[in-house]
């Protein structure tokens, strides 16, 4: 950790280097130190190439929970506590959140903002996790738009430009 210089907020943006890349270059702009997982090296390489400063990679597949609990500990050690989670999660990463709660201090309060796909059930979601109460949770539901009768896809701009808002 470096000593002696302002200490910035610290946001984790899970699945950050792809259609949130621009989620979390906003946070970076916006005072927060920025830890961005991902899985994908060449994305991770194109955004910290265009956006080097206040943000860390942290290359680490969230489905292997031991590798993700000691890179949760590490960026912890070298950024301070997180006090905000954007937390891009498919289906196979169940245990991240739990990993999350665990790894993270339970004296200070932060703010997990869930993306999930059109399909999830949100309600279901948020019934199967113990969300202690230092933890404030809000579920963030991907989707599609219809235009002229034909439905698409939201574009990324439109995902992390919707993430960005409820930020």
């Amino acid at each position: 950790m470096n000593k002696g210089w302002v200490k910035l907020k610290h946001a984790l943006v899970i699945g950050g280097s792809g259609m949130l890349a621009k989620a979390s270059v906003w946070l970076s702009e916006n005072g927060f130190h920025v830890s961005v997982i991902g899985r994908n090296a060449e994305k991770m390489q194109v955004l910290f190439d265009e956006n080097p400063t206040r943000m860390t990679p942290v290359l680490v597949d969230y489905t292997n929970r031991v590798e993700l609990l000691d890179q949760l500990h590490r960026i912890q050690n070298e950024h301070g506590p997180i006090q905000l989670v954007v937390a891009w999660i498919h289906s196979t990463g169940q245990h991240v959140i739990p990993c999350l709660i665990e790894s993270f201090s339970h004296a200070q309060p932060w703010k997990l903002f869930h993306v999930s796909g059109s399909s999830s059930n949100l309600q279901e979601i948020k019934d199967k996790m113990v969300i202690p109460a230092h933890v404030s949770y809000y579920q963030i539901q991907l989707g599609f738009k219809t235009e002229s009768g034909i439905s698409r896809w939201l574009t990324n701009a439109e995902i992390y430009n919707g993430v960005i808002k409820a930020i």
